[in-house]
């Protein structure tokens, strides 16, 4: 149960008649509702986008956003299996697929598929596999539980940080040797986790300062990240350079160009002239080709649909959870999906530097699809395991 502390200090109230039972409550119709449109608008984003992809394939547009509809539908049904399974029983295996993970990430950086200069998938047969995606997941999921069991004891220095600390920092090393920015990301959401759980803000900063010397020594051994991140300090690329096609910030340009030729309600569906120049638009810059073709209002809306995601996994069903690893949970999953999103539309608008981020039900691929199933498919489960007060 939770501890008064913790209970009044994040407004987590008990309902009158101290029931826990969760008989006859329906799952959260407000965020299965927004995902449900995310992956719609999606399926027309993919379409418009992957026309220059399909031909490196020898393929058709409508070939693969087909089979971007199926990866959909999957993700559909194993959120709603995910949904029927008690999450106090999905933390007790994370512990073992995040181990599991680990020895993915270790395979993948020896001998992954290399795209775009990083190594982040495996290919097993017509199917290409990221472990991030489940070491993101089983982190998330293994920290909430963690920090839940260590509550009474939670700012203790050898008892519970430096256990907590023994599982995120080889996960996010892993992951960034290829992934320095899902890496990055995960550090955060780790961190705002154990925050939200009462963890002493002194280990948190300490977290926060070898999350930055790790982060200072993963750029330092790749001159692409470098330049990255130079490239978005100063600013030295302009669109008037002889050099421009082959500047490390052509992919930045040319998102800046499709938001912009998109103004207040863009070109239309399926017009779109910056797909053909923009590296990847179906995935890391998806959000810009949604601006261009359906302008401010269209990409503010997906925006929305995020928010609105992030307002009910927090403020809803985290504050009606019924014990402090279902709040822990619920805050977990809802950033695993929404800071994704959040970030890929930062990237396109140029609020962020170049990453290699999806845009969660949004983007074209499988295993981030999947994986994000299954973080809302334990929201829902979540939000139906309430108290009966709130129903």
């Amino acid at each position: 149960m939770l501890t008064n502390n913790f209970k009044s200090q994040y407004l987590i109230e008990q309902p009158a008649n101290g029931s826990s039972s969760a008989a006859g409550v329906p799952s959260d119709r407000w965020l299965l509702a927004c995902v449900i449109m995310l992956m719609m608008w999606g399926v027309l984003a993919v379409y418009s986008s992957i026309a220059y992809f399909a031909e490196t394939k020898l393929t058709t547009a409508g070939t693969l956003v087909g089979e971007h509809a199926v990866k959909l539908v999957i993700s559909l049904l194993v959120m709603v299996i995910v949904s029927k399974i008690d999450y106090k029983t999905i933390t007790r295996l994370s512990r073992y697929t995040l181990l599991l993970s680990w020895l993915f990430l270790i395979i993948v950086t020896l001998y992954g598929t290399e795209v775009f200069g990083a190594r982040r998938s495996l290919s097993l047969g017509a199917f290409s596999f990221q472990p991030s995606s489940l070491a993101t997941v089983s982190l998330l999921v293994y920290v909430a539980f963690l920090v839940s069991k260590k509550q009474d004891y939670i700012r203790d220095f050898s008892r519970s940080f430096l256990p907590i600390l023994g599982w995120i920092l080889p996960t996010c090393a892993l992951i960034g040797l290829e992934d320095f920015s899902s890496a990055a990301l995960l550090l955060v959401m780790c961190l705002i986790i154990m925050f939200v759980g009462r963890a002493s803000l002194l280990h948190i900063a300490a977290l926060v300062l070898v999350g930055a010397i790790g982060a200072g020594a993963l750029l330092a051994q790749s001159a692409e990240r470098q330049s990255r991140v130079t490239n978005y300090v100063h600013q030295v690329i302009h669109i008037e350079s002889e050099d421009f096609q082959l500047a490390s910030g052509y992919q930045a340009q040319q998102a800046h160009i499709a938001i912009a030729q998109g103004g207040f309600f863009g070109v239309g569906i399926g017009k779109s002239t910056q797909r053909d120049f923009l590296p990847a638009p179906y995935n890391d810059f998806i959000y810009a080709i949604i601006a261009e073709e359906y302008g401010l209002v269209g990409a503010a809306f997906v925006l929305m649909l995020y928010v609105v995601i992030l307002f009910r996994g927090i403020v809803v069903i985290a504050k009606r959870a019924r014990d402090t690893l279902g709040v822990l949970l619920a805050v977990g999953c809802t950033l695993g999906v929404t800071m994704f999103a959040f970030v890929n539309a930062g990237v396109a608008t140029g609020l962020l530097p170049v990453t290699g981020l999806p845009m969660p039900f949004i983007s074209y691929g499988g295993t981030s699809m999947l994986f994000s199933g299954v973080l809302i498919g334990i929201l829902l489960q979540i939000s139906k395991s309430r108290e009966e007060s709130y129903a």
